[in-house]
């Protein structure tokens, strides 16, 4: 009989979640219309998008109005940084963000640069962590906007964010968490933080992917990104998704009330794998802060071994992972925070992210490790 496949790349993407597929069936059956609409059929629609909108900012902590439907993650650290920023001259607004940010925030962050925006990268430890002292000595009186993601998606670091929102705050700037990683395990961030704003993502939570919010705390002042129509109060024009955003709710709803459950599981899974791996490989590097990061996130540089060559051989004996951001691992590049925590050489070429999911079993982490420690053994060549 052949054994099941074990899927250990939740920082990806994760399955649809059943309430989300009901959910989004439900509301594609009877909310089928326009939002926008005036007669009965688009008042449906509305009245769905704005329950999935309410359930999302009690999930949240936050008030509804402050609740804007994107396509997802990307736009949303797009929207931020471009929408605080773009309204002021580039010789008064400077931005404040780090070395270790997720591609869309990065990408954003160099873009700005380029339209003549002054941006500072802090740097980080050898852990992906970055200092508060650092941050207080990049403020300057033209930064507007200060971005920190709240947890890395490469090797699972938590960062400060709550002591680095206080810190803008005290210096008059915005501060904006991606919290794209970090949100389903952790869904009281922005009271818990401060955050003036807040990018998520539904597939990471067992919601849609194409689907995502920008909170923007009411009174922020922002400019929007897509010009049109005058959907989600006129700051992000086009028709909304609403059964996504349905299904995005019924998600987020989900995993908050297990967060707490779920959060401890994921580190005892963790730990087993963790054991596992490091009794057979010793020479194997367990990357991220030994205390603060995902509780089930595992980021790994092993010696000897070369990623391109490792992942797909994992593949082929039934064990789904990756090297890193599922936004360039297809290519394989080196990794950018690997390079900020002051890894060099083969080292950059040698990752292995783990990320199981909450309802895997321990007999699942021992049978991945098992295949992860021959794949690597066959790979060095040694006798196994």
């Amino acid at each position: 009989m052949e054994q099941k496949r074990i899927y250990l790349d939740s920082a990806a993407t994760t399955p649809l979640s059943r309430a989300a597929m009901d959910a989004m069936a439900a509301c594609g059956r009877e909310a089928w219309g326009n939002p926008s609409s005036l007669y009965g059929t688009g008042r449906q629609a509305r009245a769905r998008l704005e329950k999935a909108r309410r359930d999302i900012a009690d999930t949240l902590g936050v008030q509804a109005e402050e609740i804007y439907f994107t396509s997802g993650g990307s736009e949303s650290d797009n929207w931020a940084l471009k929408g605080v920023i773009g309204r002021w001259p580039a010789d008064r607004a400077r931005l404040v963000t780090t070395q270790v940010e997720h591609p869309a925030l990065l990408n954003t962050a160099l873009y700005l640069r380029d339209q003549g925006y002054p941006v500072t990268f802090l740097p980080v430890d050898v852990n992906a962590a970055v200092s508060v002292s650092d941050a207080r000595a990049a403020l300057e009186e033209e930064t507007r906007l200060v971005s920190v993601m709240a947890a890395n998606n490469e090797v699972g670091t938590l960062e400060p964010v709550a002591e680095l929102a206080a810190l803008a705050h005290e210096h008059g700037a915005l501060f904006h968490t991606d919290a794209v990683q970090a949100i389903g395990l952790y869904p009281g961030l922005i009271p818990d933080t401060g955050a003036d704003l807040l990018s998520l993502s539904a597939h990471k939570f067992g919601g849609p992917k194409g689907t995502g919010v920008l909170y923007i705390r009411r009174g922020t002042p922002i400019g929007p990104l897509i010009h049109g129509g005058e959907q989600e109060r006129g700051l992000r024009a086009s028709t909304e998704n609403v059964p996504a955003c349905c299904g995005m709710a019924a998600a987020l709803k989900e995993t908050a009330a297990a967060a707490p459950e779920r959060r401890e599981k994921l580190a005892l899974l963790r730990d087993i794998m963790v054991g596992a791996i490091l009794s057979a490989l010793p020479d194997a590097v367990l990357n991220g802060d030994p205390v603060h990061h995902l509780p089930g996130h595992m980021h790994w540089t092993i010696p000897g071994v070369k990623d391109e060559a490792l992942i797909p051989l994992l593949d082929l004996n039934g064990v789904e992972a990756s090297a890193g951001s599922a936004c360039t691992a297809g290519s394989f590049v080196e990794s950018h925070v690997l390079k900020a925590m002051g890894l060099s050489g083969p080292a950059l070429r040698a990752s292995l992210r783990l990320t199981p999911s909450w309802d895997q079993t321990p007999e699942d982490m021992l049978r991945a490790a098992e295949i992860i420690v021959r794949t690597v053994r066959k790979l060095r060549g040694q006798a196994f």
